[in-house]
């Protein structure tokens, strides 16, 4: 414990951090807030010193806005399906990581480049994945891509996943993968480090009781992962609802395909869009009522969390 004569050289040690949270956190937070309740805030119109009033015109004409649904929808269902399957999925791989001895550290060190190569990177790499490239007089494509070679190959039919004329559900497909793909290495990373500290003492227990691999998992496993479980799963809503640059990065600033943009537009990217235009406060007042909504989701997380995870 520091003495209390000496409190000012704590303060002084934390003066810096304290500054530039107080710049870039503190202040930008109650910024957008009162850009939010500013009826139609521009911020060439604050350069001009123009007055605007206080009011809730931003938030009625961001719900009222004609794709709002679809922004609201996406979003939601981008991060109902990727999180429970990125989660399981990891789940499974940490296990199984966990139980291999040789060449553990390589594969771990495999599944956790994704975590550390740009999105917009891997993006452009899936699209390319995905696409079909280029059509034949006759209107056959020149080549499938590499995932409908996949497919023939199995005797399946190509599929146009992103492409003019393809389907709104082959969109979410291809965001769905890439954006469980992308997730993976952090859960593994998180679940692992989980797995790798529990007592091997009640795995040593159950093998003497000859307990099935099943029930070891469901009843030694799961329980004693639930606090790294319940952390990734949070994590993940928070950064499912907030998902932008890979969608950019596979389609995008379109935000779908060519014949359609804006299919695939989420609430992140009605901000950013919004931002573009100058209209800063219908994007702070977006942004707030994101906030709302994982606030929501996060508290209601929390509540099942608490009844099921085991400290």
């Amino acid at each position: 414990m520091v003495d209390s004569k000496q409190h000012w050289k704590a303060w002084l040690y934390l003066a810096p951090a304290i500054v530039l949270l107080l710049i870039f956190t503190v202040w930008p937070i109650f910024n957008t807030v009162a850009m939010a309740f500013q009826n139609g805030y521009r911020s060439l119109g604050s350069i001009a010193q123009v007055e605007y009033s206080w009011g809730v015109e931003n938030f009625q004409k961001v719900i009222e806005y004609s794709d709002f649904k679809i922004c609201l929808q996406n979003t939601i269902l981008l991060c109902v399906t990727t999180v429970p399957i990125s989660t399981i999925l990891a789940l499974l791989i940490a296990v199984a990581l966990n139980s291999i001895k040789p060449l553990q550290k390589i594969l771990q060190t495999i599944f956790f480049l994704p975590y550390v190569t740009n999105s917009i990177a891997i993006g452009m790499v899936f699209a390319a994945m995905f696409n079909i490239v280029g059509l034949k007089p006759e209107g056959v494509p020149d080549t499938w891509g590499i995932i409908n070679n996949v497919v023939m190959f199995f005797g399946g039919e190509p599929i146009n996943w992103m492409n003019p004329g393809s389907s709104y559900v082959a969109n979410m497909a291809v965001m769905i993968i890439y954006i469980v793909w992308n997730a993976l290495p952090f859960k593994i990373l998180i679940l692992l480090g989980g797995l790798q500290s529990i007592n091997k003492q009640y795995y040593d227990a159950a093998k003497v009781d000859g307990t099935p691999r099943r029930r070891v998992f469901t009843k030694i496993t799961v329980p004693l992962l639930s606090p790294m479980l319940a952390y990734v799963i949070i994590t993940g809503f928070i950064g499912g609802f907030k998902e932008y640059s890979s969608i950019i990065g596979i389609f995008g600033d379109k935000m779908g395909p060519a014949d359609d943009a804006g299919r695939l537009n989420t609430m992140v990217g009605y901000i950013y869009s919004s931002m573009a235009d100058s209209r800063q406060g219908l994007a702070s007042a977006a942004a707030l009522i994101l906030f709302g909504i994982i606030l929501v989701v996060t508290t209601i997380n929390n509540q099942v969390i608490k009844k099921r995870v085991h400290y």
